[in-house]
């Protein structure tokens, strides 16, 4: 059985994200998973590991005290707790040069701590707020690249020569599939029709094209749904107009509900990550639907689904393609939009990587 060492950067979650998608659906692996500290006063690292499947276990790592190399003394002995950390859960379960699968570039000080006998990096998303040098070097050093777009393939094809390019995926049997009673049982008091965002309402998130469909269009009603971080600017103002709902997150079994309960499904944008191509999750479960889609877009920015989604650059635009949707014929290209889903449900993302995985010879034993 393949060993992984699986340094996450996000935590074990029950609404999993893109590296518990991937990594847990390798077959025939026995995979230690470490999750980020969520805080520096975390204690939970202090815990056993929790064995989530019979392959799966989880540990949270120790909080790093910094990562800023200007505080060197600091820097260094975080580090040095984190390799010390994993190494030792690697020997106590008897792990001998392991896959190592790492998500962010600070993982690259650990290099040196570790034992390993392969190395892959997953980038699903461009890291600014960290040197530039630490991604080139963990590029540089992994057997395997794993790039969520094109735009990360040519941001890291100077630092590797072995990059491949996996988009992000979505449970498509669970969206396409949502239960079409859900109309009559969620939000019985709206009548008319009912545009819907999903997802984390970041501080960054440019709701202003929201606020002007809602102030326009006061015969709409318009859904915000998931949790919250940060102080959103838009929230408060959003807050006060009588058409426009929020709700809190709920389990995502029951998000599909939610989305086929919505007429037109919405897709902003976050203004500290400008020309991002990397597809979301989100949008592939919108796309799963079936649902009209209407997605604000950069200037200039290309559109990734012209056939199927409803580009809008200005807020005055998203009105009209929202109208637009609103006007589709039933099952116009619903069918079209599925199968976009289920291109990249998990399953055919994971396929893919262990292919690739195998080609490369990390696979195996």
């Amino acid at each position: 059985m393949k060993q992984i060492l699986c340094l996450s950067n996000e935590p074990w979650s029950a609404n999993p994200g893109r590296t518990q998608q991937l990594v847990t659906r390798l077959r025939d692996a026995d995979i230690l998973y470490f999750s980020p500290a969520p805080s520096l006063r975390d204690v939970t690292w202090r815990r056993p590991g929790r064995r989530v499947r019979p392959n799966v276990t989880v540990f949270t790592l120790p909080p790093a005290f910094t990562l800023d190399e200007q505080m060197a003394r600091l820097f260094w002995l975080g580090q040095h707790r984190l390799g010390q950390f994993i190494q030792a859960k690697a020997d106590r379960h008897r792990f001998q040069r392991p896959l190592m699968w790492t998500t962010n570039p600070a993982h690259v000080h650990l290099l040196d701590r570790l034992d390993y006998g392969a190395l892959v990096y997953d980038c699903d998303r461009v890291w600014d707020e960290l040197p530039g040098a630490w991604e080139g070097s963990l590029a540089h050093q992994a057997d395997v690249v794993f790039a969520a777009s094109p735009g990360l393939q040519d941001r890291l094809s100077p630092c590797s020569g072995n990059i491949a390019l996996l988009p992000n995926g979505v449970n498509f049997t669970m969206f396409s599939g949502a239960n079409r009673d859900a109309r009559a049982r969620l939000l019985p008091q709206v009548t008319g029709p009912l545009l819907g965002w999903v997802g984390t309402v970041w501080d960054d998130l440019d709701l202003s094209p929201l606020l002007y469909a809602a102030q326009t269009r006061p015969d709409w009603t318009f859904l915000v749904m998931g949790r919250r971080e940060g102080d959103n600017p838009w929230v408060r103002r959003l807050r006060k107009l009588p058409n426009v709902l929020f709700h809190n997150p709920c389990p995502l079994m029951e998000v599909p509900q939610w989305l086929e309960r919505c007429d037109v499904l919405l897709d902003f944008l976050r203004t500290t990550r400008p020309y991002s191509d990397v597809v979301p999750v989100r949008m592939y479960e919108y796309l799963s639907t079936g649902k009209p889609v209407v997605s604000m877009l950069w200037p200039d920015q290309v559109e990734l689904f012209p056939d199927v989604v409803y580009g809008a650059y200005y807020p005055e635009e998203l009105v009209t393609m929202c109208r637009q949707a609103l006007e589709e014929a039933p099952g116009f290209v619903s069918q079209r939009r599925r199968a976009y889903g289920e291109h990249a449900a998990w399953p055919v993302r994971c396929d893919e990587m262990a292919r690739i995985l195998a080609v490369s010879g990390l696979l195996q034993e």
